[in-house]
């Protein structure tokens, strides 16, 4: 007869990203995560895997749960620039605040310490930043088509500055003690969405 599981996976993957999200890959050892998640090696490597795969999971379970609706915010009918410069002001924002600022964000934290030799952790980062990137894209295309942004404006283009912004605003936040610095950062870019 099969054991069943004495613990809940889905909160266990959420303690696992939080704890990944605080520390990063390299900091958290296995044993940090099985003390953390209150589960056993043993039954940590058969619900999950080995830490590396764990990582990939939590990493999913985060892009899954962050800006849910970013879509939907960058889609509404009517004036286009008003979403997306809330969206460049939440990034500073969050980038900015102490209760946040330090942890950063994990794919951008993955991005800096994994990404670079890390093929699966390369791709998740990619992702993510494609799932920010196109519906800014969109969104600045509509933008241009009804007048919020001069024609010779390219909306990829923007779009990718915009992603780049955002994502240095989160190590810029992380590293520094200046909020000025990213606030300025978000300052500029919203003025180059005046025209």
């Amino acid at each position: 007869m099969a054991r069943t599981k004495e613990f809940d996976p889905d909160a266990a993957l959420q303690a696992a990203m939080e704890l990944f999200w605080r520390r990063g890959y390299e900091a958290t050892s296995m044993a940090d995560l099985t003390q953390h998640l209150g589960i056993g090696r043993a039954s940590l490597y058969a619900t999950f895997g080995n830490k590396h795969e764990l990582y990939l999971k939590a990493l999913d379970r985060y892009r899954e749960t962050r800006d849910p609706v970013l879509v939907e915010e960058l889609s509404q009918p009517g004036p286009v620039l008003p979403a997306v410069r809330a969206l460049v002001q939440r990034f500073a924002d969050e980038s900015t605040a102490e209760s946040t600022r330090l942890a950063g964000c994990l794919v951008t934290n993955t991005a800096a310490e994994l990404a670079p030799h890390d093929r699966d952790a390369a791709r998740r980062v990619e992702r993510s930043w494609e799932h920010l990137e196109t519906p800014l894209h969109s969104a600045l295309v509509r933008a241009r088509a009804q007048g919020e942004l001069p024609a010779s404006t390219e909306p990829l283009a923007l779009a990718r500055m915009l992603v780049v912004l955002m994502q240095g605003m989160r190590v810029a936040g992380k590293a520094s003690s200046d909020p000025g610095r990213v606030r300025d950062a978000a300052e500029q870019a919203l003025k180059l969405l005046d025209g």
